[in-house]
C-alpha cells in the first residue's frame, strides 16, 4: 500500500511537522510505503497559469479545464505537476497536513490542488463523486487551529469545523471520488505546552492506527442528483 502526506507549513520545527512525522512513521510501521510532499521546502509553485502547459489548446482564451485536459492527453503538463500527480495516483491513502488559516487552506496547498487535480485525470464531466477517477482511495485531513476547541462547534463562535472543512472534504476529495475519513483536529496549538503536544501526538497515532475502523463521512452521490442535472442541461439546450 502507498500513502502520500501533503504537508503545508513554512516552519520546519512546527507542530504540523511533528504530526507529519507521526503519520510517516506510523504508516511505515503499518506496512505502507510513504511519500511526503513538503510544499514549502519544495518551493512548490502555487499559481496556476499558462506556464503549466507546454502545449496550447486555445490561444485566445485561457480555459483552465480544457487546457488541463489537452495537456494531459498530449503529455505536456509541467514537470512538477507530473511528479505530484504520479504520487497522488500511486497513493491508496492521502493525508493533508496543514494549519487552518483564515478558515481555509494555506495558499500553497490550495495551489497544489488547483494544479495537481487535473481535469480529465482525477475527475471529468460525469466522473465525479462516486464515479470520480480517484475512487478507491482514502483521504484524511489533519489540521491544527489557533483557536481553542470550545470556539468550534455548531453553536460556537467559529462554527462547526466540519462545515469549515466542507470545501476540501466535499468539494475536492469526495468530488474526485475519494472516501473521506473523519478529520484529526488539534486545537489551540500555539498555546499548548510540551505535555499537551505529546498527548496530541499520541492521539494522532491512535487515530491513524484505527483508520480501518473509522466510519467515512457521508457525502453526496451523483446518482441521487442525475434527474435535476439532466433537467438543467435540457433547459440550457433549449
Amino acid at each position: 500500500m502507498h500513502a502520500l502526506v501533503i504537508y503545508a507549513h513554512p516552519e520546519p520545527q512546527s507542530f504540523n511537522a511533528v504530526l507529519r512525522d507521526v503519520a510517516a512513521s506510523t504508516l511505515t510501521d503499518s506496512g505502507y510505503e510513504v511519500e511526503v510532499s513538503d510544499l514549502y521546502a519544495m518551493k512548490f509553485k502555487a499559481v496556476l497559469d499558462r506556464d503549466d502547459f507546454s502545449t496550447v489548446h486555445d490561444e485566445q482564451r485561457f480555459n483552465v479545464t480544457l487546457e488541463q485536459r489537452h495537456a494531459a492527453t498530449h503529455h505536456s503538463l509541467a514537470n512538477d505537476i507530473v511528479a505530484e500527480l504520479d504520487k497522488l495516483l500511486r497513493a491508496d491513502l492521502v493525508i493533508f497536513q496543514f494549519p487552518l488559516w483564515w478558515f481555509g487552506l494555506p495558499a500553497i496547498l490550495k495551489g497544489w490542488i488547483d494544479r495537481v487535480f487535473v481535469s480529465g485525470v482525477v475527475y471529468g464531466r460525469s466522473n465525479i463523486f462516486e464515479r470520480g477517477k480517484l475512487k478507491g482511495k482514502r483521504a484524511l485531513v489533519s489540521v491544527t487551529t489557533g483557536g481553542p476547541a470550545a470556539s468550534f462547534g455548531r453553536d460556537a463562535l467559529n462554527g462547526d469545523l466540519l462545515d469549515i472543512l466542507a470545501p476540501l472534504h466535499r468539494g475536492v476529495l469526495a468530488f474526485t471520488g475519494m472516501t473521506v475519513l473523519p478529520p484529526f483536529i488539534c486545537a489551540h496549538v500555539p498555546y499548548a505546552g510540551p505535555q499537551e503536544r505529546v498527548e496530541m501526538s499520541h492521539r494522532y497515532r491512535e487515530h491513524l492506527l484505527a483508520l480501518d475502523r473509522l466510519k467515512p463521512l457521508e457525502m453526496p452521490r451523483l446518482a441521487d442528483h442525475l434527474e435535476e442535472i439532466e433537467s438543467s442541461m435540457k433547459a440550457r439546450a433549449r
